[in-house]
């Protein structure tokens, strides 16, 4: 379903000689393969589109290696329940909702997808990464939106201290994902006030980012965010995709956190499905696979 749409990727550059960094992300076939791994509705396929890039985003701002890894959660007590994405420095984001169904009408005043209504606002957004020692370590603020982008670039603010601009968007046409991605700008030492200036300016003039990658991707994004400020991108842009970490033998592990006589009950019904809830794949375990589980705690106690 998801042949037609390019790969994702992300690209990185610089502005105002050095005083501005730049992330930006087309997520068009991320936001796509989350929305039809998990039969997420219109408006909770914009709200998840939108964290999973965000976590991406965070990860390539906040990471120390080269797969350090981002939790980027939400939770606004809104309709779609908590919104979770894990986005890394090589790439990789995988994600979900906790109400993947849950869906609002088109907003009146301005047309657009009811994001901040599905979302909530009463609640906070908490990022999750390791420090340099290997900790981790969980920053948090609270939802100012329920917009998502508004919500990073407050925590990057009052958590991290990080000055920036964040931009994010998801945009669906013919029952599918079309468009979406997302900019982080972060202002660097040194960057003066006239800079900034200029850049509140462009973010102003250049309207929804779904606006621009819709007219010409995302290069049209970041030139009309960074127009007049001497952009300089770097040559090669890193592919990026929704990719779980599960796997068979990991869904057969799970069940060891079951008893004995409930791994029996599994073994008489004819095996167990296994669903992961960051991607929905679903691994069906034979009885003969539960069986061994209960083989190999037996060796290892002999």
């Amino acid at each position: 379903m998801t042949a037609s749409i390019p790969d994702s990727f992300i690209l990185r550059g610089t502005a105002a000689q050095g005083t501005l960094r730049l992330v930006g992300m087309d997520a068009t076939r991320i936001a796509e393969d989350a929305r039809v791994r998990h039969g997420l509705s219109k408006t909770a396929t914009a709200a998840l589109g939108r964290t999973l890039t965000a976590s991406l985003l965070l990860a390539v701002v906040l990471g120390k290696k080269s797969d350090s890894r981002v939790n980027l959660r939400v939770e606004g007590g809104g309709p779609v329940g908590w919104i979770v994405a894990e986005g890394s420095t090589d790439g990789r984001v995988r994600g979900y909702v906790r109400h993947p169904d849950a869906d609002l009408p088109i907003r009146e005043r301005d047309g657009k997808l009811d994001v901040s209504g599905i979302v909530g606002t009463d609640g906070e957004i908490a990022v999750t990464r390791l420090l340099d020692n290997g900790e981790p370590y969980t920053g948090s603020a609270g939802l100012v939106s329920g917009e998502i982008a508004e919500d990073v670039s407050t925590y990057l603010g009052v958590s991290e201290q990080i000055p920036n601009a964040v931009l994010l968007g998801v945009y669906e046409e013919g029952g599918r994902v079309a468009h979406a991605g997302g900019l982080l700008i972060q202002a660097m030492p040194g960057v003066t006030d006239e800079t900034l200036g200029k850049l509140e300016a462009n973010i102003r003039a250049m309207g929804q980012i779904t606006d621009n990658l819709r007219r010409g991707g995302l290069l049209e994004a970041i030139s009309r965010a960074t127009e007049g400020l001497d952009l300089h991108l770097a040559p090669d842009a890193q592919s990026a995709r929704f990719e779980c970490r599960c796997s068979r033998e990991r869904a057969a592990d799970s069940l060891k956190f079951f008893t004995a006589p409930e791994r029996q009950e599994m073994i008489d019904a004819g095996g167990q499905e296994i669903v992961c809830h960051w991607c929905g794949e679903r691994y069906q375990l034979s009885p003969e696979e539960i069986a061994a589980l209960d083989d190999q705690g037996q060796h290892a106690q002999a």
